[in-house]
Formats: C-alpha cells, structure tokens, sequence
C-alpha cells in the first residue's frame, strides 16, 4: 500500500517516525505515557499496522513533534497524517 501523494509506504513511514521518537527520550516517555504502549509491545508488535497508527496519531496530536519529525524524515506534515490514515484502514 502506498500513499498517492508522496509514494510512501505508510509502514514504512510509520516505522522511521517511531525510531525518531525513541531517538529522544523525553519525546519517547511521553510516547509511552499518553499512549499506554510499552516498551515490550513496541517490540513485539512494532509491524502492527494500529500500533503504527497510534504512532503517528501521537504526533498529529503535538503539532511541534509533527512539524520536526516530518522535516527529519524529509516528508510533507500531511504525508505522515495520510499514512495514519491508511494504517487505520488497513
């Protein structure tokens, strides 16, 4: 599945805006406590396509994250919105 706009894989995407999250520990705390994940489920279900969902649906929710995980990523800020978006269809 690819996103129309940016030819993005939304897994893909999805994954490399987690290892950017973990990459700050303050930013990964915070992950972890406003989404109930834990560092096990992060593991184990790192492929899941809701867990991806909520990924990305954690940096929707603080602008400031979105804009510098997007700018990071080399992406649009609505590339990583469209990819949360297929993810929850998926």
């Amino acid at each position: 599945m690819r996103v129309p706009d940016t030819n993005h894989d939304p897994a893909e995407l999805a994954l490399r805006a987690l290892v950017w999250i973990l990459a700050d520990d303050g930013r990964a705390e915070r992950l972890l406590a406003l989404t109930g994940l834990s560092p096990e489920r992060l593991r184990r279900d790192a492929g899941n396509p809701a867990l991806l969902a909520a990924v990305l649906g954690f940096l929707e929710s603080h602008e400031p994250d979105l804009l510098a995980c997007a700018a990071a990523l080399s992406v649009a800020p609505p590339s990583l919105c469209r990819a949360r978006q297929l993810l929850e269809d998926a």
